[in-house]
């Protein structure tokens, strides 16, 4: 029989009692996803673990259903005909000297017309916007010349967390903390409180990485590793409230804790301080043009923007032409908004390592809305490690034939709701030997009403992969029957997951808030 737990509250719980020698992902009991009850309430199947479908309406700006702020403008600079990255930089430290009010200095305006931009274009202080007058026509237009460069960065110092100690270290108590789990019971809680931050830590023990059968991964004679013996596996919550020794969290967790794979005292919430992040500062209604990309994905290209070390951030109504790696995010980056982005790639790389991705996501709790890319040879949607989690792209239109597929090396939680790939993939799979040795790259993952020319869904051990109310052909490698497949080919209700659970959260104002 499993070990006692705790489950999460759930409103369908089917049980199933296996052997722990049987542990496989075809052991998960039936887990179908999310119904919509006769009061309107969502409900949630479960596992026989208490793992469910997380709730991911905390992806984006203010942690889901925030306005993003308007900014009044401090500063405004017209095109010179010559490099501008100077005068634009300057007027954006002469908006970071202001004031903070209300969390923002101010926007600089960049006037109508084409910008020729050589260097770096840096965001680095709290409350500062780079606003342009339109994405369209008769807008704004940074060309990108010269060396290779990111065109716009914004981005803090690097975290830095206080060092750590055994006294800071608590061990967690409960056998098994389901996926979508918004408690769970430690050793010791004296100490905690609401409103605390804390680190929730695992390592990839052997035995985790053997269950997952990631240890024997072989290419060309050579072994390749997916992730090394006792890797860290870190993610950082805020508590809402402590009662006794079990916490409460603000923001689920998107994996599952089990002790048969960890060494006792292998998993623990670590007290900690809040890191300082850059913060309220975007990226607005203007154009980046890049020379068409040469090479391969190795090649040295032009990148359109990056966020990192970096919160409540927001990139929005801008174009982007001919860049290789449009939007970076980096692992120190959270609660990001993506909104109304759009690419085109009139020209792609040769195929070389790899092909880059439109949206590559390392950070967590961030919203991709309304984006789109046309043209072919990229990635549209990208997750790159374990630090990619509870990451959303919602209403968006790919026109190619590249393809969403998480990365490398177990990234959780990734919600494609609503999106629209005509010739392109939809792809949850174990990557097994690409790269270095990718793996198993998702787990926890849900596409929801989509529609894609192919769907290819893995489902990894001890692990979900969910396909709910999408069309599209089924890849070569992918399962075809399960608990994880609903309504193959009918769109479902809700018509959009993400805005349902916004819903139920927060109310209607919260779906206003974000343009719906």
């Amino acid at each position: 029989m499993k070990p006692n737990h705790t489950p999460t509250p759930c409103a369908v719980v089917l049980l199933l009692l296996v052997s722990l020698a049987a542990l496989r992902a075809a052991d998960l009991p039936p887990a179908s996803g999310v119904t919509v009850g006769a009061d309107g309430k969502l409900r949630y199947a479960c596992t026989g673990n208490g793992d469910r479908i997380v709730d991911f309406s905390h992806a984006g700006y203010g942690g889901g259903g925030v306005k993003l702020p308007v900014v009044a403008v401090c500063k405004e600079v017209a095109p010179s005909g010559n490099d501008d990255s100077a005068a634009i930089q300057a007027a954006l430290d002469t908006v970071a000297a202001l004031p903070l009010k209300d969390g923002v200095r101010g926007a600089v305006l960049l006037r109508s017309g084409t910008f020729h931009c050589a260097q770096q274009l840096t965001l680095a202080h709290d409350g500062v916007v780079l606003r342009g007058s339109g994405a369209g026509q008769g807008g704004t237009v940074i060309e990108m010349t010269g060396a290779a460069h990111i065109c716009v960065s914004i981005a803090g110092e690097r975290l830095r967390f206080p060092k750590e100690n055994s006294a800071a270290s608590i061990p967690i108590t409960d056998a098994y903390v389901p996926s979508g789990a918004t408690s769970f019971s430690v050793k010791d809680a004296r100490g905690l409180a609401a409103g605390d931050v804390i680190l929730i830590r695992r390592w990839a023990t052997a035995q985790w990485i053997h269950f997952m059968g990631m240890d024997k991964l072989v290419r060309n004679g050579q072994p390749q590793t997916w992730m090394k013996n006792d890797a860290p596996l870190t993610v950082e919550r805020g508590i809402r409230a402590v009662q006794g020794n079990r916490i409460t969290l603000g923001v689920p967790l998107t994996d599952a804790l089990d002790a048969r794979f960890l060494a006792p005292g292998n998993a623990v919430v670590i007290r900690t301080k809040r890191p300082k992040r850059l913060m309220q500062c975007g990226l607005e209604s203007l154009r980046i043009v890049s020379p068409p990309p040469s090479g391969t994905l190795t090649e040295h290209n032009n990148d359109a923007a990056t966020l990192d070390h970096c919160e409540d951030c927001w990139i929005k109504d801008v174009a982007m032409h001919n860049t290789l790696g449009n939007v970076k995010v980096g692992a120190g980056a959270r609660r990001i908004t993506l909104e109304d982005i759009h690419a085109v790639h009139a020209a792609t790389i040769e195929k070389g390592a790899g092909y880059p991705a439109d949206f590559s996501l390392s950070g967590q709790q961030v919203l991709i809305q309304r984006c789109s890319s046309s043209g072919d040879g990229s990635f549209y949607v990208a997750t790159l490690n374990s630090s990619a989690t509870l990451n959303v792209a919602l209403d968006c239109k790919f026109q190619g034939k590249g393809g969403i597929q998480p990365h490398m090396r177990w990234s959780t939680a990734l919600l494609i709701d609503a999106c629209q790939l005509p010739e392109g993939r939809i792809e949850f799979i174990n990557r097994r030997t690409s790269g270095s040795g990718h793996g198993w790259a998702i787990g926890w993952a849900v596409a929801w009403n989509c529609a894609a020319k192919t769907l290819t869904m893995e489902q990894p051990p001890g692990a979900l992969n969910w396909c709910i109310g999408c069309t599209g052909a089924f890849g070569k490698n992918s399962a075809q029957s399960g608990p994880w497949l609903v309504a193959h080919g009918k769109p479902v209700t809700p018509a959009s997951l993400y805005l349902a659970q916004l819903r139920e959260r927060l109310g209607e104002s919260a779906l206003k808030n974000i343009g719906y």
